[in-house]
């Protein structure tokens, strides 16, 4: 029986894990969920699935999540503090789900801690994934990726100095092919509509600018140890590929499976082991071909920044990832425009020093850097 504490219980990943530990009740029990702002649907999954804690960030919903769970023995907490802890109390996995930077402190206590993290939040890895990962070796704590992409490679993966190239698969979200003057006039519903994975709507938005697949070749880089030269993108509409890894003698493996969250979860909830799934299975007789084409950087500079970026290192990706998620917001809020987003990251990169960072303080006060930065050039752009 795995003990799971689930950071993130409300959104897409966490809501297609606690189905799986449904299906699961001999091999899976709940430990801690926590949530952002959502305590009702936190009370309610709680109770469904016989949490030892619940967990909000938002301290002013602590009195109604208490009210919601006392009639029941489910400890009840709020605050960013209270998700540290909750992160680091014991238990077999922490599936790390919370979406953004702040994800970053209860996923690197979970780390110090010794326990195995299950990682769905790539902006952790983005912001210290040096951090991170020394942790993890220093502590022994398993580090599985959840996202399909990474959690593909990390099952095709052979001894490092084996590996010639790693690949990860994009489906070029909604405006693969809409013309760049078209761009401009992108509306926020548009942005979130993916075509072929259920997603919140930043992670979709990332999708349609490829800033996804940026953050997710920086999220490769610490977890696989490879060079940045070493990581590829690859557009594949069908979303069947996940991965690919190329080897020194010339052999490529590919994981395939069904565009389900479902696949990879499962594999990091049960890892080393493997447990059933009521996903559709793939067939490749039915979906007749599979296409792949090269990324469109000129169309997408989200990605050319992001692979910047990365080869820059340093501070730089924690800078790229919170001058991101201020954009986002701004165009999510209708306050900038689809093009504006890459706009404002590359300006806050070219304006915010570089240093590199040493410890969570350091990412935190760059991080606040950033976004402050960030805010100032969205609000000059709004203004265009």
């Amino acid at each position: 029986m795995k003990r799971i504490s689930l950071l993130g219980a409300t959104g897409s990943v966490g809501t297609s894990t606690l189905d799986l530990v449904g299906r699961n009740p001999d091999r899976f029990c709940i430990e801690v969920l926590t949530a952002g702002k959502d305590w009702v649907r936190l009370a309610e999954l709680a109770i469904a699935h016989r949490a030892k804690l619940a967990v909000i960030a938002d301290e002013g919903s602590l009195a109604a999540l208490q009210e919601a769970l006392a009639h029941t023995d489910i400890a009840v907490a709020a605050g960013p503090a209270a998700l540290v802890e909750a992160a680091r109390r014991p238990a077999d996995l922490v599936l790390a789900a919370i979406v953004g930077a702040a994800g970053l402190p209860p996923t690197l206590a979970a780390l110090e801690a010794g326990i195995a993290v299950a990682l769905a939040n790539k902006e952790a890895l983005v912001c210290a994934g040096g951090l991170m990962t020394a942790t993890a070796a220093r502590t022994g704590a398993a580090l599985l990726p959840v996202d399909s992409e990474h959690n593909a490679i990390f099952q095709v993966l052979g001894a490092p100095e084996t590996v010639a190239h790693i690949t990860l698969t994009a489906s070029g979200g909604p405006f693969r092919t809409l013309p760049l003057a078209e761009m401009a006039r992108v509306t926020p519903a548009q942005a979130v509509k993916h075509p072929t994975w259920s997603m919140g709507a930043k992670i979709s938005v990332d999708s349609a600018t490829l800033m996804n697949k940026g953050l997710e070749l920086i999220e490769a880089y610490h977890l696989f140890r490879v060079r940045p030269d070493q990581l590829r993108v690859l557009i594949h509409p069908q979303s069947l590929v996940h991965g690919l890894v190329e080897y020194i003698d010339g052999s490529v493996l590919a994981q395939l499976g069904p565009a389900d969250m479902r696949v990879p979860i499962a594999h990091a909830l049960a890892w080393p082991e493997r447990i059933a799934t009521p996903v559709t299975r793939l067939d490749l007789a039915a979906a007749g071909r599979l296409d792949f084409e090269a990324a469109d950087r000129e169309r997408f500079p989200a990605l050319a920044i992001a692979e910047a970026a990365l080869a820059a290192g340093g501070c730089r990706p924690c800078v790229l990832n919170a001058a991101n998620e201020v954009a986002v917001a701004a165009f999510l809020e209708g306050r900038i425009g689809f093009l504006d987003i890459a706009i404002v990251v590359a300006e806050t990169l070219d304006a915010v020093p570089a240093h590199c960072p040493q410890s969570l303080a350091d990412v935190e006060a760059m991080d606040g850097a950033a976004r402050r930065m960030a805010h100032s050039f969205a609000a000059h752009r709004a203004q265009a």
